[in-house]
């Protein structure tokens, strides 16, 4: 089969067209024919830092971890899947996982689901790892219909789909947005925008919650900016990050009682453990998707699979408005 391959790590490193062996199906798992796969931030990550990150593939590296596609054979024990399944899932490119920049993938039948009927294979692809990581940061946060959720950079990969989901779960829903395309965005997904770039977080939290704060904060920014979250949320709220890994005065989150949900939804994966958890996560959000409540934002600029070191340099610009999906 086809696939893009790294050999080398680094900013520049290219990906090379090679011919490897089609895998075999294997007990637990299904052998899916991609229709398309999505570029993360964290592919990204991956292809420039290599063995600096401890998740990295050993060289020749098969990268990507979104895909959609369809069942071409089922391993022993599989009973949710058949052959010409259309299915959808976040299951490889990093560790020992081969991914999905390839004609087929060998995934995990508890890492995929069933594909939305009324979403193309590209709008598919563009969800998983996004979709599983604002569902976990909603959901252990407690969100409940009627309260005030705050979303920062609701028009980025995870926030448009955190936002979409925060007012499928009934909530008032308020974004974060730093010029008028994405505040434009961020309106046409059914939440209230706030430009953080003229307007100060005690100015936005006077405004919409008079002074109150949010009841959840779903922080796709993260870094310094959870000092905004920690700020804008309400006594004794729920701050759910997906950007961590830095050093921050807990003062304020201490002294109004808050909550912290770090969402690193990669450990599954990772660790082989608990798995199950994201096929039943990608089963709801099919349900959802389904009766209209989400829908992926893409990029408007295709790349097949040939070009995906064109796709990476894509996200990796800035420039792109929704997820970078490249097609087989």
């Amino acid at each position: 089969m086809k696939a893009m391959i790294l050999n080398t790590y680094g900013e520049n490193a290219a990906f090379e067209a090679t011919e490897i062996p089609t895998p075999d199906v294997k007990a637990g798992h299904v052998l899916v024919k991609i229709s398309a796969s999505s570029v993360n931030t964290v592919d990204t990550m991956i292809r420039n830092m290599g063995e600096e990150l401890p998740l990295s593939p050993a060289t020749p590296a098969l990268l990507g971890m979104d895909f959609a596609g369809t069942v071409e054979a089922v391993g022993e024990g599989v009973t949710l899947y058949a052959v010409g399944d259309e299915v959808y899932g976040c299951a490889g490119g990093l560790a020992e996982l081969p991914g999905t920049l390839a004609d087929y993938i060998v995934a995990d039948h508890n890492l995929i689901a069933h594909k939305a009927k009324n979403l193309s294979m590209r709008e598919a692809a563009a969800l998983p790892l996004v979709a599983i990581t604002a569902y976990e940061g909603l959901t252990r946060a407690g969100i409940q219909a009627g309260q005030k959720v705050l979303v920062h950079g609701g028009s980025g990969g995870v926030g448009h789909i955190a936002l979409q989901l925060a007012n499928h779960f009934g909530a008032d829903v308020y974004s974060t947005g730093g010029g008028e395309p994405q505040l434009a965005l961020i309106e046409q997904l059914g939440a209230t925008g706030i430009n953080y770039k003229t307007e100060t977080v005690e100015d936005y939290v006077a405004q919409h919650t008079d002074g109150a704060g949010f009841d959840v904060v779903f922080d796709s920014v993260g870094g310094q900016n959870m000092l905004n979250s920690f700020e804008a949320a309400a006594l004794n709220g729920q701050v759910a990050s997906t950007v961590s890994m830095c050093e921050l005065d807990l003062n304020t989150a201490h002294v109004k009682g808050l909550s912290l949900h770090v969402v690193f939804m990669l450990l599954p994966m990772l660790y082989n453990q608990k798995r199950a958890v994201h096929g039943e996560i990608l089963r709801k959000l099919t349900q959802i998707i389904e009766a209209g409540k989400l829908k992926p934002v893409l990029d408007e600029i295709h790349f097949s699979l040939e070009q995906a070191g064109e796709a990476y340099a894509r996200l990796e610009s800035g420039k792109g408005m929704g997820k970078v999906v490249i097609e087989n």
